[in-house]
């Protein structure tokens, strides 16, 4: 068996995640929305609610696939498809500050939940409880 010369596996190579350094604060422009991430449905892509009122299914580029990791109830930027109005593109994943920032400019109404990542479509849970003595 070969003696292990090197210094760690992939996650070494991989490095760590070192772009925690301040950046513009990205507004939207003409085709685009923001978005909250409602759950994750696995090879790329997502189901999100945008705040122009409707859910979409969400696309996440390949420029950010493995680098940036977008989580449930995490602030996007969508770019919005011409030909299809139920998709979208993943552009932008906002940071805690970033989201914070644009409710207090009045960019994100109020039912915005920032930093919960709780599904905030799966409030009444309590209803779908059955009692076996039912039965």
């Amino acid at each position: 068996m070969p003696k292990n010369k090197g210094k760690g596996g992939k996650n070494r190579r991989r490095g760590k995640n070192e772009n925690e350094e301040k950046r513009e604060l990205t507004l939207k422009e003409e085709g685009q929305e923001y978005a909250q991430v409602l759950r994750m449905l696995g090879n790329g892509r997502l189901e999100s609610f945008c705040f122009d009122g409707k859910k979409r299914l969400c696309h996440i580029r390949g420029k950010m696939r493995k680098k940036v990791w977008v989580n449930q109830g995490d602030i996007i930027l969508l770019g919005l498809r011409d030909f299809q109005d139920s998709k979208a593109d993943v552009i932008l994943k906002y940071n805690a500050d970033e989201s914070r920032q644009l409710k207090q400019m009045g960019e994100l109404p109020d039912t915005a939940t920032i930093g919960q990542t709780e599904a905030f479509g799966d409030a009444d849970d309590e209803d779908n409880t059955f009692d076996f003595d039912d039965i």
